[in-house]
């Protein structure tokens, strides 16, 4: 009995990690505030969490790059600071590497691990998001406003989607931090 009572407490303290997608991130080279190339090779043996955000959002993306930044932080605090950040802009067009690296001074970052991608098409990010990351992003022809998904997506080292998270309203910061430490412990 007591060798089965073991069994079950280490079992419920297990740090195994479970995806919840298999969404393999297609190949890309974008370019990051700091007008460097990025791409998707630069990734490969980090994990890292990717949102869809564009500097001219009136609504989600202030609160969404806010809560990123908070996640940052937790997982700073809780020695994770090798998780990269990685924010595409749905806005190409307008959002340029200065006008990104203006946009993300605004937070308190370490922008050593966050990189904010341009660098393309509109055309481009649509397709990427909806094949990569399963999420809808479209240009509104009648204002300035691009609507996007507003997920944060959790991708292991080898550029696969496991998990995607509210990133607005009631961002589960606590399982995201537990999440990516199983992920990264799952890796040793």
């Amino acid at each position: 009995m007591l060798f089965i009572l073991s069994i079950l407490i280490l079992s419920a303290c297990s740090t195994s990690f479970e995806a919840e997608t298999d969404w393999k991130v297609q190949s890309f080279e974008y370019t990051n505030q700091n007008n460097e190339k990025v791409s998707l090779n630069d990734y490969k043996g980090d994990i890292w969490l990717a949102d869809f955000i564009f500097t001219n959002c009136e609504t989600v993306c202030p609160p969404m790059t806010y809560n990123l930044s908070q996640i940052q932080q937790k997982l700073t605090d809780e020695g994770l600071d090798d998780i990269k950040f990685v924010s595409f802009s749905v806005d190409p067009k307008v959002d340029s590497p200065e006008i990104l690296k203006e946009y993300i001074e605004k937070y308190d970052v370490n922008l050593e691990n966050w990189d904010l991608l341009t660098g393309y098409t509109q055309d481009v990010i649509e397709t990427f998001a909806m094949d990569s990351f399963k999420t809808v992003v479209v240009k509104d022809n009648q204002s300035d406003q691009v609507n996007h998904g507003t997920s944060f997506y959790l991708v292991n080292k080898e550029g696969t989607v496991v998990k995607n998270y509210s990133g607005v309203q009631n961002v589960p910061f606590d399982q995201i931090v537990s999440d990516i430490k199983s992920l990264s412990n799952s890796y040793k």
